[in-house]
């Protein structure tokens, strides 16, 4: 029994049937209505998105007894039928140009674009798919057929690296009409293959063609191919779980668990979580991929708070949109690069040991501590420019039953006062207005605890915040505004730091900075200089 291909059976035979490349399509058959069918054509872009198609659709309209007025081919006449199934016919050539790269080939091309075609209504095609790898000798054989072609020939030439042809032959392309395919989008595809899928006769649920459709990368043949598989392995019923299974990709939950153990800093989890994705029989390259996927995903979720245009299983919003809000823009931007970069360096794919590569990437991220805005650092050494004062607002005069309106120095929250210390202190950092100028960076590194008398403990590393806060009018105003979320004035008691952790902590100075991009940077801001030295600070590229 012969099975046809999707990608052959479903393929287009006429230009308006063409997804995404309306702007090729339409030229060309405005070109064939009005006779303007140029004699040579380079079409350039990423593989299945339609280049080959198109070349025969185009020889298809040339040679259709039947075309419409509009340049339309019937696609159903025998001209039509043999070129579209690509079956030998006299006047329409398709050549390989990676097996046929040579300079006696393009001769032998260029020998047999001299014959007429086989009817004076008819126009002799040639395409060449894989153009670039035609070698710089063969495109010189070819030069001056394509300066002056013979009447009622046209070429079509193909590639998927048009750099390649502009580098070895560049004459060739002020010659050619040159058209810029695009990547086919994923609800293009995702509409192809529904339509496809009514032809077969078949049912699909939305998850399981939008997972194909991305998969694809663009390329429609790609996405057809892959649900010939998905067709073969179910025997006609598709579901979101053959998909995963033959694609190998794995399921969102795995990522959540992940994440989980990201954001706790389990460290050492991050070993038995790979142990446990390799005993399922998971590819790692694959989880790498959708790692990647699904950082991309939660950034956007954190950044617009919004899961529109967002591929999420339903039945999982909720519990992405919590992990989201585990972590800052600024933390899923660093895991995020953190983890691009690992595949753009080259090293993963190719290594012979892509675990231990996947591990360390995951340890580093367990590892990431929080991001701190170099805005907010500035403004608490007391750096920056001096902020502009708001215009004074009148008050009203008083009069029978008008007061005078208080002065507060920030808006009154909106929460009940809590009996918790440590709760009232989060909500203290959380509301920047009423933490002490200065003081935001090291509260949120300090250590806190409650005593057994209900007051707040306080340990922070030596260094300047531990001497503001050894100031009574700074430790009284923190007790002050503390009070504000309590429903009681707290007592604050500073701890004084540990003598082995002053022993071990180092300064960056100004002689450890002296190379590379750093030291240019403290130069050039003198307050990030003193941030660098009183923070221990790392720079990160």
């Amino acid at each position: 029994m012969s099975h046809t291909a999707l990608a052959r059976k479903y393929r287009p035979r006429r230009f308006a049937e063409v997804a995404t490349q309306e702007h090729v399509s339409e030229t060309l058959r405005r070109a064939v209505s009005g006779g303007r069918v140029g004699h040579a054509y380079l079409f350039c872009g990423p593989r299945g998105v339609g280049k080959t198609t198109l070349a025969r659709v185009l020889a298809m309209a040339l040679n259709c007894p039947d075309r419409s007025q509009e340049g339309e081919p019937c696609g159903e006449c025998e001209s039509c039928e043999r070129i579209w199934s690509g079956r030998t016919s006299l006047d329409v050539v398709e050549i390989d140009a990676a097996s046929n790269r040579g300079v006696d080939d393009a001769r032998e091309l260029r020998e047999r674009a001299m014959y007429a075609p086989s009817d004076e209504d008819r126009f002799k095609v040639y395409i060449v798919d894989e153009a670039h790898m035609l070698t710089r000798e063969a495109w010189n054989a070819l030069l001056k057929v394509l300066e002056e072609p013979p009447p009622r020939v046209i070429f079509v030439f193909a590639t998927t690296e048009p750099q390649k042809i502009e580098q070895f032959a560049s004459p060739v392309l002020s010659r050619c009409q040159r058209f810029d395919f695009r990547r086919i989008g994923t609800s293009d595809i995702r509409t192809r293959l529904r339509e496809v899928l009514e032809g077969e006769g078949v049912a699909a649920p939305d998850e399981a063609l939008g997972t194909i459709a991305r998969r694809a990368g663009g390329g429609l043949r790609d996405a057809l191919s892959l649900l010939d598989q998905v067709l073969a392995l179910t025997g006609g019923e598709i579901s979101l779980e053959a998909v995963r299974q033959v694609m190998g990709l794995v399921e969102e939950e795995k990522y959540l668990q992940l994440l989980d153990i990201l954001a706790d800093h389990r460290h050492g989890e991050v070993f038995s979580f790979i142990e446990g994705l390799l005993e399922e029989g998971y590819d790692l390259a694959e989880f790498y991929q959708g790692l990647v996927d699904q950082l991309r995903t939660l950034l956007r979720l954190r950044l617009t708070g919004k899961n529109e245009g967002l591929e999420i299983r339903p039945d999982l919003v909720e519990q992405m949109e919590a992990t989201a809000d585990r972590f800052s823009p600024g933390d899923l931007v660093r895991m995020l690069q953190m983890s691009s970069d690992l595949e753009t360096t080259g090293n993963f794919r190719g290594s012979a040991q892509p675990r231990v590569l996947l591990e360390m990437l995951l340890l580093r991220l367990s590892y990431l501590d929080r991001t701190v805005e170099l805005e907010e650092l500035v403004r608490a050494l007391g750096g920056g420019q001096p902020s502009q004062p708001t215009p004074e607002r009148a008050a009203p005069e008083p009069g029978p039953d008008v007061g005078v309106p208080e002065e507060a120095e920030s808006e009154p929250s909106s929460l009940e006062p809590t009996s918790n210390v440590l709760e009232a202190w989060e909500r203290l950092l959380a509301s920047p207005a009423d933490v002490p100028p200065g003081m935001s960076p090291f509260l949120r590194v300090a250590r806190v605890s409650e005593g057994e008398g209900g007051e707040l403990r306080l340990s922070l590393p030596p260094g300047p915040g531990h001497e503001r806060l050894s100031e009574p009018a700074t430790l009284g105003q923190l007790r002050e505004v503390l009070g504000r979320h309590l429903d009681r004035s707290p007592a604050i008691v500073l701890q004084p730091p540990d003598q082995e952790e002053t022993g071990t902590i180092e300064r960056i100075s100004q002689e450890s900075v002296r190379n590379g991009r750093l030291k240019d940077l403290m130069k050039k801001e003198p307050i990030l200089g003193r941030a660098v030295e009183e923070l221990d600070l790392e720079f990160l590229d």
